[in-house]
C-alpha cells in the first residue's frame, strides 16, 4: 500500500495505530522492542528503564520476555522499572495486589536485581502518600526518564488509573475509581463490595515524559474505548485522548480491538471496498441506521453522499440494492427456530427436515439459556423438538454466602421436623458460618460451601428449564471440572472438559446445537465453554457421520447483542412469549435483585434480556420490516 494511500484510509486516527492478527502475534512483537531496547542499552553500558502496567493486557508480552531470558539469555540486569499504580489500600501479598501479580508473571523469573523494581506502595499511612508520590517522581527523573512507558486501556478510557477527569499534566497521585473500573475488578475480589476505592497511580503527565509509550489493546470489549482514544476529540472524559498530543506514542492492536476504528468499522468512508455480499449488508444497514430512513427509501444520493457511491455503481440500480438487502433481512425471520416442517426452506434460515430435530442448548451458566434464548428456548419445545439443556459451569461462584446459610438452615430445620438427628448439619453449618465471617476477599470457598452454591443455581437451573418445557431427562448438569479447577490452578487443562462434552454429544446426535456467543462476559467464562464445545464438535467431525448434518447457532443477551447486519435468524417474540421468558428467568432467585457479578449493566438479567430483544425488534422495524414485541437473534457458526 502507498504511503499516500495509507494515510488516506487511518486518516480519522489522530495518532500511529499498528493492526495484528492476534494477541499473541502483537504481543511477541511489543516484547521484541521491549528486549531491543534493554539490549541497545546494554551494549552502551546503560540502564533501561521501564515503564510495566499490570491486568491481562500485557501478561503474553511478560511471558515472551521470560521465553527470551530463558531460552535465549536475554538478561535484566541493567533494567529498572516502575510500575504505574497500585490499589489503595493494598498488602503486597494480597492475591490482588500489583506486586504479587508482577513477581509471578514476570520478576520471580528473571535476573532484574530487586533493588531495580518500584511500584507504588498499598500499605502507606494516608498522610505518607503525597510525599511518596513525590519521591517516586523524583527517583524516575534520578534515572533519566522512563525509556518506554507500557501502557493497556480501561473501559472508561484511563491509562494506568487516571480515570475521567484527570488533568493532562497530573503527576503520581492517589485516586478514586471510577465504579466501572471497580465492576471489571469485582471478579478479582469476590465482589465490587470488596474492591478498594482508591488507587496510587502514575499521572498522565508522568506517563508523558516517556521516551516511548506503547499502547496496548485486545479483543472486542476494548473497540470501542480504542475508537474514541485513536478517533475522538481530547477529553478529559477519556484520558486516553490525550496521548494524541504525544509524539512518541503508538497503539498496537489487535484485530478485535481495531474493529471499531472506521478503517475497519465502516471502510467504505475512507477507501474503495471489496463489496462482498456481507460488506454490501453492512453498508446498507448503516447508511439506513445513519440517515434514519427505511432501507427501501434509501436514494441515490443518499448513496453518493455517504461514502457508497462506488457501490452504487458496481451494483446499482440502487433500488436494486435496497430491495435485495431488504429481502435477505426479512428471510432472516421466523417464528420457526427448529425449521417449519412442510415448508419450502430455501429462503429460510432453518432445514425444514427433519421436520422434528434432536436439539441441544449448551449454556455457559445456569441462567445464560433463558436470559439470551429463553423465548426461543420454549417455542423449541412448545414446537415438539427433542429439546436439552446442558448446563456447561456449576456457575457457583455468583451465589452470595448469606444464601448458603439460608439453605443450611432450611434443611436442618427440615431434618428437625421429621425428627432426624441434624447434628452433623449443624457442625457443618457453624464451620461455615465461622469461615465466611472471617472471609478474606476473593477467597476461594471450601468444598463443603462450593457444594451448596452449586445445588442452589442446580435446582434453579432444573426448575427454569422445567418452565421452558424440557423434561427432566434432558437437562444435563455437566458441572466441567476446569470451572472449580481455575480457582486453584492457574494452568488448567481442558481435556476432560472436552472429553465430557463429546459423550453428551455422542449421547443426543442432535440435529441443532445453541451456544454462547457473547464473549464479553465479564467472567471469560462464555468463551472457555464455547472453545470447549468447538473443540469437542471438531475432534467429532472427524469421525461421527451426524455431525455433518448438525448446525451451529450462537446466541447473545446476557451481556450484548449481535449487531443487525451479522443476525441470520431472528425469532420474534409475541408479549405473551416475552413474559414467559422473564418468569423462566425469575426461576433464577439467586441472580435476581442484585446479582455478585452484575458486570458493567447494574440492571437486573430480566431487565437486561427484555430490553435488548426490544432493541433487536425496534431495529429491524426502523428499517423497514414488520414491527414486533422483541427479537431473540442468532448467528449461525461456520466449522
Amino acid at each position: 500500500m502507498s504511503r499516500l494511500n495509507l494515510l488516506e484510509e487511518t486518516r480519522y486516527e489522530k495518532l500511529p495505530v499498528s493492526v495484528y492478527a492476534d494477541e499473541q502475534t502483537a504481543s511477541i512483537e511489543v516484547a521484541k522492542r521491549i528486549s531491543s531496547l534493554m539490549l541497545s542499552k546494554q551494549e552502551k553500558g546503560e540502564q533501561a528503564v521501564l515503564g510495566l502496567a499490570t491486568g491481562a493486557t500485557p501478561v503474553k508480552v511478560y511471558k515472551e520476555l521470560i521465553r527470551l531470558h530463558k531460552e535465549e539469555g536475554l538478561s535484566f540486569s541493567n533494567v529498572v522499572t516502575f510500575n504505574l499504580d497500585e490499589y489503595y489500600p493494598m498488602k503486597p501479598g494480597s492475591n490482588q495486589s500489583y506486586v504479587r501479580f508482577m513477581n509471578e508473571n514476570l520478576f520471580d523469573h528473571i535476573d532484574i536485581k530487586r533493588e531495580n523494581i518500584n511500584i507504588p506502595d498499598g500499605e502507606l499511612k494516608r498522610e505518607d502518600i503525597e510525599d511518596f508520590c513525590l519521591k517516586y517522581e523524583q527517583k524516575i527523573s534520578s534515572f533519566g526518564g522512563i525509556d518506554l512507558q507500557v501502557l493497556g486501556i480501561g473501559r472508561t478510557g484511563h491509562i494506568g488509573f487516571n480515570e475521567p477527569g484527570s488533568a493532562p499534566n497530573s503527576g503520581t497521585r492517589l485516586v478514586t475509581l471510577d465504579e466501572l473500573t471497580r465492576r471489571d475488578a469485582s471478579r478479582d475480589f469476590g465482589g465490587v463490595a470488596n474492591v478498594p476505592t482508591k488507587a496510587i497511580t502514575m499521572g498522565i503527565g508522568t506517563i508523558f515524559k516517556a521516551k516511548e509509550i506503547i499502547l496496548m489493546a485486545w479483543n472486542e470489549k476494548k473497540a470501542s474505548i480504542v475508537k474514541k482514544a485513536v478517533e475522538g476529540e481530547l477529553s478529559a472524559d477519556v484520558p486516553a485522548t490525550y496521548l494524541q498530543l504525544s509524539p512518541h506514542v503508538e497503539f498496537i492492536l489487535d484485530q478485535d480491538a481495531a474493529s471499531s476504528l472506521t478503517r475497519f468499522d465502516t471502510p467504505w468512508l475512507v477507501k474503495d471496498c471489496a463489496w462482498t455480499d456481507e460488506q454490501v449488508t453492512k453498508a446498507v444497514i448503516w447508511l439506513a441506521k445513519t440517515l434514519n430512513k427505511p432501507i427501501l427509501k434509501l436514494t441515490e444520493d443518499n448513496y453518493n453522499n455517504n461514502g457508497m457511491a462506488q457501490l452504487a455503481i458496481l451494483r446499482g440500480p440502487v433500488y436494486q440494492i435496497n430491495i435485495h438487502i431488504f429481502n435477505k433481512l426479512q428471510h432472516t425471520i421466523t417464528g420457526w427456530p427448529g425449521g417449519k416442517p412442510n415448508a419450502d426452506d430455501s429462503q429460510r434460515p432453518e432445514r425444514a427436515e427433519p421436520a422434528l430435530k434432536r436439539v441441544i442448548v449448551f449454556s455457559p451458566h445456569p441462567d445464560d439459556d433463558v436470559i439470551s434464548m429463553g423465548g426461543t428456548f420454549i417455542r423449541l419445545a412448545d414446537q415438539g423438538h427433542q429439546v436439552h439443556v446442558a448446563y456447561q459451569t456449576s456457575g457457583n461462584t455468583a451465589v452470595w454466602d448469606d444464601d448458603v446459610l439460608r439453605f443450611m438452615e432450611f434443611n436442618i430445620d427440615f431434618a428437625e421436623s421429621r425428627g432426624e438427628d441434624a447434628k452433623a448439619l449443624k457442625d457443618t453449618y457453624n464451620d461455615m458460618r465461622n469461615f465466611i465471617s472471617a472471609k478474606l476477599p476473593n477467597q476461594t470457598d471450601p468444598e463443603e460451601i462450593r457444594t451448596v452454591k452449586k445445588l442452589i443455581r442446580k435446582g434453579e437451573a432444573i426448575a427454569g428449564a422445567r418452565f421452558a418445557g424440557v423434561i427432566d431427562e434432558r437437562i444435563h448438569f455437566m458441572d466441567l471440572p476446569f470451572y472449580d479447577r481455575s480457582k486453584f490452578q492457574k494452568d488448567v487443562s481442558f481435556e476432560d472438559d472436552i472429553v465430557q462434552t463429546m459423550e453428551l454429544l455422542q449421547e443426543v446426535k442432535p440435529h441443532q446445537i445453541f451456544a454462547a456467543g457473547d464473549f464479553a462476559d465479564p467472567h471469560g467464562t462464555h468463551k472457555v465453554c464455547f472453545n470447549i464445545l468447538v473443540e469437542a464438535m471438531t475432534r467429532l467431525r472427524k469421525t461421527e457421520s451426524w455431525t455433518k448434518d448438525c448446525w451451529l447457532w450462537l446466541y447473545r443477551g446476557a451481556w450484548h447483542e449481535f449487531e443487525t447486519h451479522e443476525i441470520e435468524m431472528a425469532v420474534p417474540l409475541s408479549p405473551q412469549e416475552v413474559e414467559r421468558k422473564k418468569l423462566a428467568i425469575f426461576k433464577h432467585q439467586s441472580q435476581k435483585d442484585l446479582p455478585v457479578f452484575p458486570g458493567e449493566d447494574s440492571r437486573e438479567f430480566w431487565v437486561r434480556a427484555e430490553a435488548r430483544t426490544q432493541e433487536t425488534a425496534r431495529a429491524y422495524d426502523q428499517l423497514g420490516l414488520a414491527e414486533y414485541e422483541a427479537m431473540e437473534a442468532f448467528v449461525k457458526w461456520k466449522f
